[in-house]
């Protein structure tokens, strides 16, 4: 044993801030990144090691999906063998049978990420309940959603249509102001009455939830009903999901590039090959020897398919990336800021979109990973997720939608922005409303927005109350995120986002 292996697990061990469970999950994490890395070329291996390509600290050894989205209908349908569990006949077997289900679902974060769709799931055994039976119910199981996952990863999706329980869950969020889980709305212009999706839009004025998923573009990639949004803002295949996500900092592409076309002629597609490289070998391990798909009984009862889980192949500091190249061409030139940075911005999307649809993985969905914006870590420092537009710089919030909207048909696995609205939005939630709808209209698939004021604040994707942040280093925390909020207002800039004030003129430009 190394003294600096011991020197960390020791401090594991005797920190003032983590709670028992917490530290037996980072205890883990030190153990198995004792053991040796998958085997990668000596090229790929540099990547690593100089920082322009990151694995996202998943572990040397992956013995289990990075995200896993099981089929909770076929569960609660059927029930579970391995489990001893009937299928559920009412609406209290139903989120019985989940809250069991829920502790073998492994990921990344050793708790799930994938929560289920959850109107839909349950709708078929609401019953002759009323609503306020269904209310009481939901609040419940939402209370102890956090109490017992209290993690912000956890991820809850519902929509498009409206049932009792999409009401109820609404209601719950708002009320409870909970950091988990998570919530994404996804909406349908051929299903959402606006009355919905105005609910939707008071939420997000509340309690900075729900995100919100322009369903029909989902649909196309995924086919219907068979997909889901998990953790942070991650598209995925139901009844499999992300594999191992490997990200590419292409502000350090950029860095390594001569010119533009020395950025796109040589460096991005050479760097592209090495990530690709990582993700076969941490596939490889995953598949070949760590037995996960053999042995799971969520494999054997049909709850996941090993065929459906696509390995994310992701990025970040385009907005460094596009700056610095500009630099170099001899321009000053910057993105969210100028049309030739943005559009020099949506090419490299565009190349990495057609260099990952054309390249085999070894294990993924349909044979091909799936390109992802990747929304931060708590630990970057200089650069800014995926595509988005550095913090502290955004523009009014119609130029912001329209610089990163063409980006979002690139990135299957996902893409995400953060709009931070002036708290006078409170008063008129309609104009949330008619600014997501204006999103979707110039081609977003996801929609997400902080409002100033409220304690409820989205980080990278993830939830955290500032009044826990404030706390932390004092108390600790019982929610897992919490320390990675803390990092991140340190690290990432994220309380720098400017509130922006939707007038009457930016939603007239967007109804045109």
């Amino acid at each position: 044993m190394s003294d600096a292996f011991e020197q960390r697990c020791q401090n594991i061990v005797t920190s003032k801030t983590l709670s028992p469970e917490q530290k037996r999950h980072f205890l883990a994490l030190e153990a198995e990144n004792a053991l040796p890395y998958p085997a990668l070329s000596a090229d790929a291996r540099a990547a690593l090691n100089d920082g322009v390509i990151c694995d996202m600290f998943e572990g040397h050894a992956p013995y289990k999906p990075r995200y896993v989205l099981p089929d909770y209908a076929r569960f609660l349908a059927n029930g579970s063998q391995w489990l001893e569990l009937e299928g559920a006949q009412d609406l209290d077997d139903a989120l019985s049978l989940l809250t069991i289900l829920y502790h073998h679902v492994p990921s990344v974060t050793s708790m799930p990420v994938y929560l289920g769709h959850l109107d839909v799931l349950l709708a078929p055994y609401v019953r002759i309940l009323t609503q306020e039976e269904i209310d009481i119910r939901i609040k419940r199981f939402w209370r102890y959603l956090d109490r017992t996952l209290p993690d912000a990863f956890t991820h809850v999706n519902i929509g498009p249509q409206d049932t009792p329980v999409t009401r109820a869950i609404l209601r719950a969020d708002a009320e409870l102001k909970q950091i988990a889980p998570n919530l994404t709305f996804i909406y349908d212009p051929q299903i959402t009455p606006d009355s919905l999706l105005l609910e939707v839009s008071k939420n997000i004025c509340e309690c900075s939830k729900p995100h919100i998923s322009n369903g029909p573009v989902n649909d196309k990639i995924f086919t219907k009903g068979s997909w889901g949004i998990v953790s942070c803002y991650n598209s995925l295949p139901l009844a499999g999901g992300g594999s191992t996500l490997v990200r590419l900092n292409l502000k350090a592409v950029a860095e390594q590039s001569r010119s533009v076309d020395d950025f796109f002629g040589r460096a991005l597609p050479w760097y592209c090959q090495q990530q690709i490289d990582i993700i076969d070998a941490r596939c490889a391990f995953l598949y070949e020897q760590s037995h996960f798909f053999e042995n799971s009984f969520l494999v054997t009862e049909g709850l996941i398919d090993p065929q459906r889980f696509a390995p994310m192949f992701g990025i970040y500091a385009l907005a460094e990336a596009v700056n610095l190249l500009c630099e170099k061409e001899g321009t000053a030139a910057q993105y969210g800021k100028d049309d030739a940075a943005n559009a020099l911005g949506v090419r490299i999307s565009a190349q990495l979109a057609d260099f990952v649809e054309n390249t085999p993985v070894k294990f993924g969905w349909r044979q091909r990973a799936l390109l992802h914006a990747q929304s931060g870590i708590s630990s970057d420092s200089g650069t800014t997720p995926g595509v988005r537009i550095p913090y502290g710089e955004e523009p009014d919030p119609v130029n912001h939608l329209l610089t990163v909207a063409p980006h979002h048909a690139h990135y299957h696995a996902g893409i995400s922005d953060i709009l931070t609205l002036d708290e006078t939005v409170k008063r008129n939630p309609q104009a949330v409303m008619q600014l997501c709808l204006g999103a979707f209209k110039v081609g977003m698939r996801e929609f997400s927005a902080n409002v100033s004021g409220n304690d409820l604040v989205r980080v990278t994707g993830y939830m955290v109350r500032l009044s826990d942040l404030e706390k932390y280093r004092e108390a600790g925390s019982r929610t897992n995120t919490t320390w990675l909020g803390e990092e991140a207002a340190r690290n990432t800039r994220i309380l720098e986002r400017q509130p922006r004030v939707i007038s009457h003129e930016q939603q007239m430009r967007f109804s045109q």
